[in-house]
């Protein structure tokens, strides 16, 4: 209904252009027209001019009407184009950038004023100062205005958010609200979070977006048994931890048509809303970390916390299988770190002292590489 009522609009704009065209165009078309034809009327005007202006204005709007699905066409085409753009833009940027567009266009306009007499460029030099100074208002606005917006905002809704409150309370307050994490769905399948956040190490508020739900109930539905099992495990751990944790656990309603992947999507909430980003991921972890987003990978929190190997220490191990290369055999520490031994392939399923000669330590994980002890020989 508003679409065929928009083509009404544009046959009507058009039918007004009509008429004004006709109307500039009705002088030249007197001296064509017999002096007794324009002498017949009503109302004091000519029947032929009646005429000439009813078909003007009908034929034009009925142009309009015709080329009004092309004009819709091309105008939602554009929106769509402009509303993609705006929406990568962090809404700090733009509403300072808006504020910058105005205020340099008050500044042109006020010069404009003042060279408003001068010849030949009084009256063009209002409209190239409004594109320049729009322009520098906007670039400015959207560089520099977003510490000023973060220091105006927190000035003056302070007062508001502390009232009643103590300084200690007030202070607290603050610091979880800046605080803001944002888990990925790797997290949240892993499992971990939960019990790190009982320990007291690690506070939230805690973000989980929704289209983070939406492929964990993807994974919960699929054919695969493995992918099945891990969805709904990150499902029942949400549910946990929303009734563990209910005044720090929150699911917000945003998402981003333009974006297809979820860790795109991860990004781009992170770094409008200024959270932090919880992940085992290791591709996100590094593409987050370009993109300025400060993540929090607890891979990493892992291996800090692991008790640190030193080359010469001497390990109680069992040898699990052999390696991949020729003469080597793997073995596992009680946390899960491989262990690579080099000639430990002849020891298969026995239980040995090797040295530590090396250790790797990554995001992804830690790997130790030793050798049998000489008394084992």
């Amino acid at each position: 209904m508003i679409y065929n009522l928009l083509r009404y609009a544009i046959a009507i704009l058009f039918g007004s252009m009509g008429y004004v065209g006709a109307d500039a165009l009705s002088t030249l078309m007197v001296p064509i027209w017999d002096e007794k034809m324009l002498q017949m009327g009503v109302f004091g005007i000519s029947v032929i001019m009646i005429l000439y202006y009813t078909i003007s204005i009908l034929v034009v709007a009925i142009i309009g009407y015709l080329v009004s699905q092309y004009i819709l066409r091309l105008g939602l085409s554009v929106a769509k184009q402009i509303e993609r753009i705006l929406s990568r833009v962090p809404s700090q940027q733009l509403v300072a950038g808006t504020v910058g567009l105005l205020f340099g266009l008050i500044i042109a306009n006020l010069i404009g004023m003042a060279f408003e007499r001068v010849p030949i460029i009084g009256s063009y030099l209002p409209i190239v100062l409004s594109a320049v100074l729009g322009y520098i208002g906007i670039r400015l606005g959207m560089d520099k205005g977003p510490d000023l917006y973060k220091a105006m905002v927190s000035y003056t809704f302070r007062g508001l958010l502390n009232k009643g409150r103590s300084p200690k309370e007030s202070k607290v307050k603050e610091s979880r609200t800046c605080s803001a994490k944002v888990l990925d769905t790797s997290v949240v399948i892993d499992g971990r979070i939960l019990d790190i956040v009982n320990t007291g190490f690690l506070e939230g508020p805690f973000i989980v977006p929704v289209f983070v739900l939406e492929e964990l109930q993807k994974l919960s539905d699929s054919a695969d048994t493995l992918k099945r099992n891990r969805g709904r495990r990150g499902l029942d751990l949400l549910q946990t931890m929303r009734e563990k944790l209910t005044d720090s656990m929150e699911i917000i309603d945003v998402d981003y048509e333009d974006l297809s992947e979820v860790d795109l999507k991860l990004i781009r909430l992170s770094m409008d809303k200024h959270w932090k980003l919880i992940t085992n991921d290791f591709n996100l972890n590094k593409i987050a970390t370009l993109q300025g987003v400060e993540v929090l990978n607890l891979n990493d929190l892992a291996n800090a916390i692991k008790p640190k190997m030193m080359s010469g220490e001497t390990l109680l191990v069992r040898i699990m299988k052999a390696g991949k290369e020729p003469h080597q055999g793997v073995a596992y520490l009680d946390d899960g770190t491989m262990i690579v031994v080099e000639n430990g392939v002849d020891y298969v399923d026995q239980t040995v002292n090797v040295v530590v000669t090396s250790v790797l330590q990554t995001s992804a994980g830690r790997m130790i590489f030793a050798r049998v002890e000489e008394s084992n020989s």
